[in-house]
C-alpha cells in the first residue's frame, strides 16, 4: 500500500486530529531512522503511519491496543514486518521488539509525545524553535509529560546504538520537517 493509501486507511479508522498527529509524528521519525539506518524509507513509514490504527477501538483496553491493529493490518495484506512492529509496540503485551524496525516504533513513539509537549510550552508553540538540548532538558524532568515513558526512550542506546542526544536530534529533524502537518 503505498503512503496516500495509508493515510486514507488511517482517517477511516481516527477521528481525533490529535491521534492523526502523533501518527504523522511517528511516520516522519521512523522515515528519518530509516534513512539514518539505510533501510526502507517506505516500509518504515507506513509502519509508523498506521502503528495506531486501532486506538480508538482499543482505547479503554490497553491489552487489545495494537493486535487489533496488527490484525486488521494482515488482514488487508501488509508485510509481516510491519504487523509484527505494530503488535509488539505496546508494551502491555510484555513482548520485546526483536528486528531494528520493531525497536525503532517502540522507543519512538513515547518520544514524539515528548517532543510535542516540550513544544507546547514554549512561548511560540513552534517546534521550529525547539532544541535538542531543550528536549534534553525536559527528558530530565519526571513530572513533565509523564506519559512519554523516559525507560522505553533510553532504550535508544541498547536497541538503535544511538545516544539520547542522537535519537531526540533525529527525531526533531523529522518532526520539524512536517511542522505545517503537525500544527507546530
Amino acid at each position: 500500500m503505498d503512503r496516500e493509501n495509508a493515510l486514507k486507511l488511517l482517517k477511516e479508522n481516527l477521528q481525533n486530529q490529535n491521534l492523526i498527529k502523533h501518527s504523522l509524528a511517528v511516520e516522519a521519525v521512523m522515515k528519518g531512522l530509516a534513512a539514518h539506518f539505510e533501510q526502507d524509507p517506505e516500509i518504515w513509514r507506513i509502519c509508523g503511519l498506521l502503528h495506531d490504527i486501532d486506538y480508538e477501538k482499543t482505547k479503554d483496553d490497553a491489552k487489545a491496543h495494537s493486535l487489533i491493529g496488527a490484525e486488521m493490518l494482515q488482514k488487508l495484506g501488509f508485510e509481516y514486518s510491519i504487523c509484527q512492529a505494530v503488535k509488539v509496540h505496546n508494551e502491555a503485551h510484555g513482548v520485546p521488539p526483536q528486528t531494528l524496525m520493531e525497536k525503532s516504533l517502540y522507543v519512538t513513539d513515547p518520544l514524539t509525545g515528548l517532543i510535542v509537549a516540550a513544544v507546547l510550552v514554549l512561548p511560540s508553540k513552534k517546534i521550529a524553535d525547539l532544541s535538542v538540548e531543550n528536549v534534553l532538558n525536559r527528558f530530565g524532568e519526571k513530572a513533565f509529560a509523564r506519559g512519554a515513558n523516559r525507560q522505553i526512550i533510553s532504550k535508544c542506546k541498547d536497541y538503535l546504538n544511538l545516544s539520547l542526544e542522537e535519537f531526540v536530534g533525529i527525531a526533531l529533524k523529522s518532526m520539524q520537517g512536517i511542522a505545517n502537518d503537525l500544527g507546530l
